[in-house]
């Protein structure tokens, strides 16, 4: 691992900072993926038993707090995401009585337990759908969101929008029995809920939240949270794709007229009396001063949210081109840090710290290098580095600490299970033309969600420990397994694991700079070199860190340390390195950086 410097300069900010910040911020969030965590029976599905017999190496990691991916019964049509019974366990996963042993377990060892909150939709077998499409007078027709059809002149229906769905294809199912159309801004089978009736909203509040809040859980992750309020007005997008009879339109139900009301209302009703905490996925929303209403303090709305301009590098429009994938430099993500690094300054809003989910392709796969063996060890270690040194809470993604990779390029569009992904081949492969069909194909293999749902890789035995030799896994094992797993990189001293498994404390122990500290961005241009200076503005000691990242295969020159710390060298001390070799705790730095190489250094001046 990379080694951490121990002197005099390390302040105890426990003092400082005790008592003064929510819980939440400093906590270091870890995203599990159920269905491909890890098998306690042998069907091939992760399951929550399995992730309880992981819970030692979640708490030896790290980890404060586990976020599971939507656990609830399901026919499965996006994975969870379309939801018949929020009071249910999804068979395959277990029961409420392992998530109640999940839940105590993470009490025990400090840490807290969330689950995902998909309230934006339901599926279309849960039984509030059931009812609302059996007649246009049940009590519960409102609780979605219905309209007539329209007529061409020459009386062909059509929907009521020529609005696109996110998944490819209109937003508009037509229901033979109450001949209306219903609106799901993904799949058919994930009718929208309508958040303007009032009955609905507190059923969800009491059912959806309340419920498993009662029962002891932590708070949520809440999915979609910024669509629940959508123009009233139905109006067509205008035509940005002349190709399509489907136009993207986002305008149309992201940011509503009501949602910050929806918001506080639910904050209110189901958050507020139970301390739950709150971090909510707001797309589509890329314009800072519309997040910081939903993560103000006073607002009284969301603890914090995730905000996806950086996540989302590479990716097309976010519709009909979304896996066109699109190159980009490093100044541009170093501009998109910039900018959601600062935008809280000043303020009583907070932030979050990512870059993977079940949502994108491996990071290391995107933003690192993994053309050969080093190259993927390295990066990946200064992709931590990054990470761990970025103000706000920090929510790492299950692989992510071992350096997990997106799948083969040899793998076949069959091995891709996700929705969204079939849909996008699908649209393009009928579109006939060959040039967009392998362009996609090319993003898929960059993009895809899939990536990130292949199972979990803890050893080298078959299937990757996953589950039993004898199973089916639902997803197909990486074919690199026996060289990227757990049991491998454990006790490694150069490995991407246990430079986390110390990075991560090290992150704590200096919160006042690195959760909490100020983000100064150097040398924007510069298409190698990722260099910052975090700032302790609360600390008397005004110490700072200089974190230099080379995001390149080639050696740099290592910048003038002093000189950006405005310090005198003897002041400047280096605090850790992603290369063991650097000798940690010298108030010399060494003038060439190596290929992918990470450091941070700080220092105490005034």
């Amino acid at each position: 691992m990379g080694s951490i410097g121990n002197f005099h300069a390390v302040l105890d900010d426990t003092k400082c900072l005790a008592g003064k910040v929510p819980w939440w911020k400093d906590a270091v969030f870890y995203q599990i993926y159920p269905a491909s965590f890890q098998d306690s029976n042998g069907d091939g599905w992760g399951d929550i038993p399995g992730v309880l017999s992981r819970i030692d190496y979640l708490h030896n990691l790290g980890v404060d707090v586990v976020w599971l991916s939507p656990i609830f019964e399901s026919p499965q049509a996006d994975m969870g995401y379309d939801v018949s019974d929020y009071q249910k366990i999804y068979a395959p996963y277990g029961t409420i009585k392992d998530v109640d042993a999940l839940m105590s377990a993470c009490h025990e060892r400090g840490m807290k337990l969330i689950l995902d909150l998909v309230v934006n939709h339901t599926s279309d077998q849960h039984e509030w759908f059931k009812e609302s499409r059996s007649s246009k007078d049940n009590p519960k027709r409102d609780w979605y969101i219905w309209k007539p059809a329209r007529y061409d002149s020459n009386g062909r229906r059509l929907p009521p929008t020529n609005w696109r769905g996110y998944f490819a294809g209109p937003t508009w199912t037509w229901d033979d029995l109450t001949e209306e159309y219903y609106l799901h801004l993904y799949a058919p089978e994930q009718p929208d809920l309508n958040w303007d009736n009032e009955a609905c909203r507190k059923a969800i509040y009491e059912n959806t939240m309340r419920f498993w809040l009662d029962r002891g859980i932590d708070g949520f992750r809440i999915d979609t949270v910024n669509k629940y309020s959508k123009r009233t007005d139905f109006v067509d997008a205008p035509i940005t794709d002349p190709t399509s009879p489907h136009q993207p339109a986002p305008e149309m139900w992201c940011n509503g007229p009501r949602i910050h009301d929806f918001i506080r209302e639910m904050r209110q009703e189901a958050l507020a009396p139970y301390n739950a905490v709150s971090v909510g996925e707001l797309s589509n929303t890329p314009d800072p001063a519309q997040v910081l209403p939903y993560v103000s303090a006073a607002a009284k709305e969301l603890d914090m949210v995730f905000e996806f301009s950086t996540i989302r590098l590479g990716t097309g429009d976010g519709f009909g081109a979304k896996y066109i994938y699109q190159p980009f430099p490093l100044s541009r993500l170093k501009a998109l840090t910039l900018t959601w690094q600062t935008f809280i300054e000043g303020t009583d809003g907070w932030t979050t710290v990512f870059c993977e989910n079940h949502d994108n392709g491996r990071a290391v796969s995107r933003f690192g290098d993994t053309s050969t063996p080093e190259m993927w060890r390295r990066s990946a270690k200064t992709l931590a580095l990054w990470q761990a040194t970025m103000t706000g809470s920090l929510f790492l993604y299950q692989g992510q600490e071992i350096g997990m990779v997106n799948m083969p390029t040899t793998w076949g569009i069959e091995e891709y299970k996700d929705i969204e992904s079939s849909r996008f081949y699908l649209e393009a492969a009928k579109s006939g033309d060959a040039a967009r069909t392998e362009a996609t194909v090319r993003g898929l293999q960059i993009l895809a969600r899939d990536h990130s749902r292949i199972p979990f890789q803890w050893d080298d035995s078959p299937n990757a420990g996953f589950t039993t030799a004898d199973a089916d896994p639902w997803m197909r094992v990486h074919d690199d397994y026996h060289d990227i797993n757990v049991a491998k990189q454990t006790g490694d001293s150069f490995s991407i694991l246990e430079f986390y498994r110390a990075l991560l404390p090290l992150r704590k122990s200096y919160r006042h700079l690195f959760t909490h500290g100020m983000f100064r961005l150097l040398d924007p241009t510069n298409e190698a070199l990722f260099t910052y200076v975090k700032e302790a503005d609360s600390i008397p000691s005004g110490q700072k860190a200089l974190v230099v990242l080379n995001f390149s295969r080639e050696e740099q020159p290592c910048p003038d340390i002093a000189l950006a710390l405005k310090c005198v060298p003897l002041e400047v001390l280096l605090l850790i390195s992603t290369l063991d070799q650097v000798s940690v705790g010298s108030h010399r730095p060494r003038e060439v950086l190596e290929p992918w190489e990470g450091r941070v250094y700080v220092c105490s001046c005034k």
